[in-house]
C-alpha cells in the first residue's frame, strides 16, 4: 500500500518512536482530498470530516494567519492569494484525487449592479473555471463545486424546487453562481474528472453568521418582532447534514455530471423558526401578528424590501433526487441542529464574557 506523507517522503518509524516525530510526519492512509475556503463556514466543518473518515487533507485558503499556520493533524495548508483567473493551482492540486470547491465571493460592495456582478464573476466564475481547467489537467478524480439554490430562483409557489426546473436566478450572486455551473461542465466535459453540484438553500449550524447569526441575537435578547402573521415555508440544512451530503457525493460511484438540491426535509414559516429557535436557545420568542401587506410597505419605506422578501416569502427545496440516488438521510433534524447552534452560540457568548473579565 502507498503512504501518503505531509511533508516528502519519510521512512517509517518504529512503533515506539512514532510519539516522538512531529505531527507532519505522521502517516496517513486515506487518499489526498483538496478543500478550498478551507477556513471558511462550511470548509472548516467539512475538514474536520474529512480527517475523522481518515482522508489526507489540503487545505487551501487565501493566506496563512497564525491560527491557519499552526494547522491540524493530518492536514496541510497552502495559502493560494485571493483566487481569480490567474491563480497558480499546481502546487496545491499536486497528487490530488477530489475537489472540493468551496471557496468564493458571498458579499459585494455596493457599487451599481454591474460592477457587483463584475466582482462576483471574477471571484466565483472566473476562478472556478480556472480551478476546473486545472484539475482536468492534473487528472483530478473527482471536482465537488458547492453552488446555491440561488440558481433556481428566490421563491417558491406551492412545490418546492428540483433539479429538473430551469435556473432563474435573480441577484448577482446567484447569477454568477449558475455561470460557474455551467464553466465547470463545460471545462470538465470529456475529461477523466468528474464533476459534481451541490445547491444547498440557508446554511445553519455551529459557526453561522449573516442573517441567521442576527436572528439568534435577537431572540435571545427578547426582542419583540411583527412576524406572528406570516405564512411561508422555507427550507433549510444543518451543517452537519450538508457535510455529510457532501462525502455521500465523494464516495458513490460514477457521478459525473450530477446536480444535487440539498436540505434538511423540514420546511418551516418565519415564526415557526422563531420559535423552534427560541426553544433551543431557553428564550421566549417574542413575536406578534402585524398584516403581511403592512409590514413589506413599512420595508419599503425603509428599502428593506429584499430582506422582507426573504422573511415572508417560501422558498422550498424538494431534496429527493439525492435520497433516491445516493441513499443519503439528513442525520440532524431541526430540533436537532438548532440545539448543536444553540450549544455553540452559548459557548460563544460565555467566552465572550470571559474576556471582558478584568
Amino acid at each position: 500500500m502507498v503512504m501518503i506523507f505531509l511533508d516528502g517522503m519519510l521512512p517509517a518509524a518504529p512503533p515506539d518512536e512514532r510519539a516522538n516525530l512531529p505531527p507532519q510526519a505522521i502517516l496517513m492512509p486515506g487518499p489526498l482530498v483538496l478543500v478550498t475556503g478551507a477556513n471558511g463556514f462550511v470548509g472548516e466543518a467539512l475538514c474536520e470530516a474529512l480527517a475523522r473518515e481518515d482522508y489526507l487533507v489540503r487545505r487551501a485558503v487565501r493566506t496563512l494567519s497564525p491560527e491557519v499556520r499552526a494547522g491540524e493533524r493530518g492536514a496541510e495548508t497552502i495559502a493560494v492569494g485571493s483566487i481569480s483567473a490567474a491563480t497558480d493551482w499546481t502546487r496545491a492540486l499536486d497528487g490530488v484525487q477530489t475537489i472540493f470547491h468551496l471557496a468564493g465571493r458571498a458579499h459585494a460592495s455596493d457599487k451599481g449592479r454591474d460592477n457587483v456582478l463584475a466582482q462576483y464573476r471574477r471571484t466565483n466564475v472566473e476562478a472556478t473555471e480556472r480551478l476546473a481547467y486545472m484539475a482536468t489537467r492534473s487528472h483530478v478524480r473527482r471536482f465537488v463545486f458547492m453552488s446555491s439554490i440561488k440558481v433556481n430562483g428566490e421563491c417558491t409557489r406551492g412545490h418546492g424546487y428540483t433539479e429538473l426546473d430551469p435556473p432563474h436566478p435573480e441577484d448577482a450572486y446567484g447569477i454568477s453562481k449558475w455561470e460557474a455551473e455551467q464553466a465547470v461542465w463545460r471545462v470538465t466535459s470529456g475529461t477523466g474528472t468528474e464533476a459534481i453540484v451541490l445547491r444547498p438553500p440557508l446554511i445553519y449550524g455551529p459557526g453561522v453568521k449573516g442573517n441567521f447569526l442576527r436572528l439568534l441575537n435577537a431572540t435571545q435578547r427578547g426582542w419583540p418582532l411583527p412576524l406572528a402573521s406570516i405564512r411561508n415555508q422555507r427550507s433549510m440544512i444543518f451543517l452537519g447534514n450538508l457535510v455529510a451530503a457532501v462525502l455521500a457525493c465523494m464516495q458513490a460511484p460514477n457521478m459525473g455530471g450530477k446536480t444535487y438540491l440539498v436540505s434538511d426535509g423540514e420546511d418551516v414559516s418565519t415564526p415557526e423558526l422563531m420559535r423552534a429557535v427560541a426553544a433551543a436557545l431557553g428564550a421566549t420568542a417574542r413575536i406578534f401578528p402585524c398584516p403581511v401587506p403592512l409590514l413589506k410597505l413599512g420595508a419599503a419605506v425603509l428599502g428593506k424590501s429584499e430582506e422582507m422578501e426573504k422573511l415572508t416569502g417560501s422558498l422550498q427545496v424538494d431534496g429527493s433526487r439525492i435520497r433516491n440516488e445516493l441513499g443519503w438521510r439528513p442525520r440532524f433534524s431541526l430540533a436537532q441542529g438548532l440545539a448543536e447552534t444553540a450549544r455553540w452560540y452559548h459557548a460563544l457568548a460565555h467566552a465572550r464574557l470571559q474576556n471582558k473579565s478584568p
